[in-house]
């Protein structure tokens, strides 16, 4: 047990005790004579503490009497450390209340409280009136409850009526503290709860008048913006939030009295995110949409306690459609259901246990009981108005009378909660803490066992036994078809408001660096704060899911990033419903997203996007074969051939790409192929993407234009997609070609076009197919800018125009471009045509001396324009990926004139034949050969991995060891390391084969 609080101690009363001959009479209605039980007292201590006290405490009552009232006075001293602290404080009050009527001395104890915050003027008296009455009404009850005076029903009845007095006489406190402060218009200061525009609703046991002895009470408070109360409505959060935490304070404010009563304002829409008073049209706005299925459990058991009682009967009327369904509401009971098997993943409550064990929320527990009726309520509710009832007891009789239970089940359910509770009474009276867990330690349960009337912890095990057994039962079989849940490793619990302890401890076993962090972050998710939660459907399926993903996330070997990761993918998502139940229904699946979420988040923004996109990487045709040209080559044949008209074509091809990309993007994160491999795979993913989309844009265009006889078009790739170095994130660089008959330059349709018109227009037609973002999305950025004179020309070009513009005007930058280019698609002809035309262009003799200070004043250039100064920009920094393209360039326009085998789009394919050809000195071939591998196998990694610029202080762990993987390194650490040692030495070679980069040259070739 944990260590006992006791009130602090107090100057004794100083009014004249009575003479100990001096015999009180008593009627039998007083506590000290209808006294039946007393807890079980073996040991000296108590008899010490009994002897201590001054006076006679029999109080001269009879014989009979006064040896009742020591048995029970025993049994307090041995066992309750609170409650003696109480006795021993104030012998007179501890008199009174054993020779008064129980019920009557109760409520004149709780009538003087009322009246004395009623009379107060300042929070000094109201919070020691308020903690003055607690002590005594606690001590009331607990005598009665200890002594068999008040059997459970009534101990629970007492306990929520003094918390509801002391919650309406704080709340009419600082209701009157704000009207004389000028911030409320109470239409009556006398009594301030009349039009005050202010209710708090009492949720849980408190509102059902089940309270237990040392619980916190659940309030939730609203308040009505328009109310006459206030001045300027726009002002009503404010005023309301500030009148709600002074009644909070009044309550819960430890003093040198204590505290009456802590306050759980939790329970409000969403408290992550809203304020501690609600206005009543954003409440009924929340319930509407967002409510959850916990909510409308809680809410069966909420009544107005204080302000404004009619305001609060109005909303709860108002919310009758989300509490009860007009159908039978079965849905409920999956979710309710998975809440309690996620409690039971704990170890310890998964089984019925004496030591140790949590008789409200363990296996056969007290939340058993209450889900057994809640969830029944909820299902049937809705068409039964006399199941709506907030006792626990009083709903089981009822489930009876409609047929929905048996009259046994009546009888073993009522019996097994009343025993439970009375047994959470006993525990929370040693020493005023709110706990439900039996004492672990031998020594100490023994003592319990005692204090609850049993002569040793064997019997008291026999019959909490009994009664665990007896309900797991009854509870089990409302559930018996439903599966269990597939996390073993512990609590994890996100329902409700708070932080569950086991399940911090669960996270935290689970590898997460920040439990309660991850934990608000699931709760956020059931509060619909990401608009995919904001289905119920969506919040029912996460709460059977949960266990497992967690522990998914935890096999990604960074939880946290992957947590963080998947709830940045829900913020974009626009439902999350057909995710969560591919993720629900397999493993595999699950393990692979977990995967990408720790260590590729743009790769899980796929996934979140677009879920189907998992069916690509487990199904078995896609699985069995490596990605290639073949394959993307058939699948864009078959949607070319199949698509009913435009809008079709462009969304198959998108979810035809981003299923390919997601593959490739996999498999390079598995390690399944390399950079080189994957950049390849992009590219020829690409090519066919493309080819079918121009057959398809010449396609339409010939039916509003016909065709230009015997006129061709050809698309030329350039840059990355040119030389197959694409990454997942990838523009494409395209120059369209086309030739024609000067005789015959116009189309034959019936809107006939000339040929350089029909082929611009085609062009903007095709770049809108690739471009335009549909339903599905988009599918390309283009980037025409490598054409002839760049963006000042047309977006078409001829092809005799072009070869005399590369021939005759091209600066010594385009030719560089040139090395890289490649026909991807069009008319097998002119692709030839062109193809040789760049060879022959390529091969032109040309002065090294100007072509090495062409380039070098091109990569001065970009520089100062761009800047080289980035680590992490491998593009743009100094002996980067640009320092290697050029390299390669000036490698292949200077020598292939007389080594034309030479000629590569890809760059390394260049410096590997380069060095074959002894063009490059072996140290030199194998640095940049092996730089171009690293850089290809980093960026890969990074543009696979996030979105824009990379900067590995904001980067999650398990992506810097992604990047480390990717090039067999074993920690980021070394990757730096490797990178300023290769940029050093790519730079070191560039200035000795090409110059210094200097200053920009204006000379053609």
């Amino acid at each position: 047990m944990s260590a006992t609080k006791k009130p602090p101690s107090k100057p004794r009363d100083s009014r004249r005790r009575k003479p100990a001959a001096e015999q009180i009479r008593i009627d039998d209605r007083a506590l000290a004579r209808r006294l039946v039980t007393a807890p079980l007292a073996k040991g000296e201590t108590a008899t010490r503490k009994l002897a201590d006290l001054d006076g006679d405490l029999s109080f001269g009552t009879d014989a009979e009497t006064a040896v009742k009232i020591q048995a029970l006075l025993l049994g307090v001293a041995e066992h309750s450390p609170y409650l003696w602290g109480l006795i021993a404080s104030d012998t007179d009050r501890l008199r009174d209340l054993l020779t008064s009527n129980p019920e009557d001395r109760f409520a004149d104890c709780l009538e003087r409280m009322r009246v004395a915050c009623d009379l107060a003027n300042d929070d000094e008296v109201v919070l020691q009136a308020l903690r003055k009455g607690k002590q005594e009404g606690h001590l009331l009850i607990a005598l009665s409850d200890l002594g068999g005076v008040w059997q459970v029903d009534a101990v629970m009845a007492a306990v929520s009526r003094l918390a509801d007095t002391a919650t309406i006489a704080a709340t009419r406190h600082a209701l009157r503290t704000a009207h004389h402060a000028g911030r409320l218009k109470l239409a009556n200061p006398v009594q301030p709860d009349e039009a005050c525009g202010l209710v708090l609703l009492a949720l849980g046991k408190h509102g059902a008048g089940e309270l237990n002895y040392s619980s916190d009470i659940d309030l939730v408070a609203f308040f009505d913006p328009e109310t006459p109360a206030l001045d300027d409505p726009s002002e009503s959060t404010r005023i309301y939030v500030r009148i709600t935490q002074h009644i909070a304070k009044l309550l819960q404010e430890h003093t040198g009295d204590g505290y009456a009563f802590r306050v759980d304002l939790r329970l409000r829409p969403d408290p992550g995110s809203t304020p501690v008073a609600v206005s009543l049209p954003a409440a009924f706005s929340y319930y509407e949409l967002l409510g959850q299925n916990w909510e409308r459990a809680a809410f069966i058991k909420a009544r107005p306690v204080a302000g404004e009682i009619a305001l609060g009967q109005a909303f709860l009327k108002d919310l009758t459609p989300f509490m009860w369904r007009r159908y039978f509401d079965y849905a409920a009971i999956a979710d309710i259901h998975a809440m309690k098997r996620q409690i039971h993943a704990v170890r310890g409550f998964a089984e019925i246990a004496v030591a140790g064990h949590n008789i409200k929320v363990g296996r056969g527990g007290i939340r058993e009981v209450e889900f057994f009726v809640q969830t029944q309520q909820l299902i049937f509710g809705g068409r039964r108005p006399q199941l709506r009832g907030p006792r626990t007891l009083d709903m089981l009789k009822e489930l009876a009378t409609d047929g929905w239970i048996t009259p046994d089940a009546v009888t073993e359910l009522s019996a097994a909660y009343r025993f439970l509770r009375e047994i959470e009474h006993r525990l929370q009276m040693v020493a005023d803490e709110q706990t439900q867990r039996l004492p672990a330690e031998a020594t100490v349960l023994e003592g319990f066992a005692q204090f609850c009337g049993y002569r040793d912890a064997a019997a008291f095990g026999d019959a909490l036994l009994a009664q665990l057994a007896c309900v797991e039962s009854h509870y089990a079989r409302l559930f018996e078809a439903e599966p269990e849940l597939s996390s073993s490793v512990g609590n994890l619990v996100f329902t409700g408001v708070t932080d569950d302890p086991e399940t911090l401890e669960t996270l935290s076993k689970l590898g997460f660096a920040n439990p309660a962090l991850a934990a608000e972050t699931v709760r956020g998710w059931h509060f619909g704060r990401r608009p995919a939660m904001q289905s119920a459907r969506a919040r029912e399926v996460l709460t059977a899911l949960v266990p497992a993903l967690l522990e998914a996330f935890a096999g990604s070997g960074d939880p946290d990033a992957a947590l963080l990761a998947f709830d940045n993918a829900l913020m974009r998502m626009p439902a999350a419903v057909e995710l969560f139940s591919i993720l629900k229904s397999n493993d595999k699946v699950r393990e692979l997203f977990a995967d990408i979420l720790g260590g590729a988040p743009r790769l899980a923004q796929v996934v979140s996007l677009r879920p189907h996109v998992l069916d690509a990487a487990i199904d078995p045709a896609h699985s069995a074969t490596r990605p290639g040209e073949s394959r993307f080559e058939a699948r864009a044949r078959r949607i070319l051939e199949t698509a009913r008209d435009s809008e079709q074509f462009m969304d198959d091809c998108r979810d035809l790409a981003q299923e390919e990309m997601f593959v490739i993007g996999i498999r390079f994160l598995a390690g399944t192929i390399s950079a080189e491999e994957a950049g390849n795979f992009y590219s020829a993913l690409a090519d066919a993407l493309l080819r079918a989309a121009l057959q398809h844009v010449e396609s339409a265009f010939a039916a509003d234009h016909g065709v230009v006889p015997g006129a061709r078009c050809a698309i030329v790739g350039m840059g990355k997609f040119g030389s197959r170095e694409m990454t997942a994130a990838s523009d494409l660089d395209l120059i369209l070609i086309y030739d024609y008959d000067d005789e015959t330059p116009e189309s034959d349709g019936a809107r006939p076009l000339h040929a350089a018109q029909y082929y611009a227009r085609l062009t903007k037609r095709l770049v809108a197919v690739l471009t335009s973002a549909t339903r599905r999305g988009k599918l390309y950025d283009v980037d025409l800018r490598l054409r002839p004179s760049g963006g000042q020309g047309p977006v078409a070009t001829r092809f005799t125009s072009f070869v005399d513009y590369q021939q005759n005007e091209a600066e010594t930058w385009e030719h560089m471009a040139l090395v890289r280019a490649r026909v991807i698609a069009g008319d097998s002809s002119l692709a030839e045509a062109i193809t040789a035309a760049q060879t022959a262009i390529i091969r032109q003799p040309t002065e090294e001396k100007i072509l090495r200070t062409d380039i070098a004043a091109m990569r001065g250039l970009i520089a100062r324009e761009k800047g080289e100064s980035d680590p992490w920009d491998l593009k743009l920094a100094a002996g980067g990926i640009i320092d290697v393209e050029f390299i390669a360039q000036y490698l292949v326009l200077a020598h292939a004139p007389e080594h034309p085998e030479i000629i590569d789009a890809s760059t390394i394919g260049v410096l590997r034949k380069a060095t074959a050809a002894g063009l490059l000195p072996p140290g030199d071939g194998e640095q940049l050969t092996t730089a171009c591998t690293f850089y290809q196998a980093v960026t890969q990694m990074m543009r696979l991995a996030i979105e824009g610029p990379f900067d590995p202080t904001k980067v999650a762990s398990s992506v810097l060891r992604r990047i480390a993987s990717s090039v067999n390194l074993p920690d980021f650490g070394r990757v730096e390391l490797m990178l300023t040692e290769t940029r050093s030495e790519v730079r070191k070679i560039f200035t000795r084969l090409i110059g210094a980069p200097g200053k920009a040259a204006s000379a053609k070739k």
